[in-house]
């Protein structure tokens, strides 16, 4: 069976997320096609605080690859979809934040058989960038000298939404960044205020 990333989890107030123009289920969760998002109570940590995998050694479950990425193991999940204000239609990449690129890198190919595809560097930044599963979840693992010795951490998400300009015009002025180009050629992003109170380093991107 194939590595997949069912979910990311995310402790946070699913209004905030409503507020964004997404669907947001009782449960908590946000469909998108691939990898889903789940709003989790805050009282279970900050930001990213898991991710949900199928298709990996159930003895992954409950621990953490490289130290500091939580992982669950799940049943897989059968096609989501939800028609979201936003125009979101699924996640682009999920950021990884790490001392040791080789080692972080290492844990996830060996935990979900996705090797590396490749490294990327930029001054004293490197960059090494994973696909998982189904969607083609990218997992972008950001090694930085300031970064201390210690375990892996998840950071932030970017998500792929229809049309950028109206879904910068849905979350407001002043609540999400003017669209720039990004380093994907082709492609413009813009990045969700921090005040919004999502809890996690949001960007949006043209699919």
């Amino acid at each position: 069976m194939t590595a997949q990333v069912e979910w990311l989890e995310i402790g946070g107030d699913p209004e905030v997320w409503r507020s964004l123009g997404l669907v947001v289920s009782h449960d908590g969760v946000i469909p998108l096609v691939g990898t889903s998002l789940r709003i989790v109570d805050p009282t279970q940590g900050a930001g990213i605080v898991a991710w949900a995998m199928s298709g990996v050694d159930r003895s992954l479950d409950a621990t953490s690859i490289d130290g500091g990425l939580a992982t669950r193991v799940v049943e897989p999940m059968g096609p989501l979809f939800a028609e979201h204000e936003l125009g979101a239609s699924g996640l682009d990449h999920v950021v990884v934040m790490t001392p040791d690129l080789e080692r972080t890198t290492g844990d996830i190919a060996a935990a979900t058989a996705c090797e590396l595809k490749r490294v990327r560097e930029v001054g004293s930044m490197r960059q090494g960038f994973h696909r998982i599963g189904r969607g083609g979840l990218i997992v972008e693992v950001v090694e930085r000298p300031e970064i201390d010795d210690g375990p892996s951490s998840f950071w932030g998400l970017v998500m792929n939404v229809d049309d950028l300009d109206r879904a910068c015009e849905r979350i407001g002025a002043g609540r999400i960044s003017a669209p720039t180009d990004a380093v994907q050629p082709g492609r413009r992003i813009a990045t969700i205020s921090n005040d919004v109170g999502l809890g996690v380093p949001v960007a949006l991107m043209t699919a």
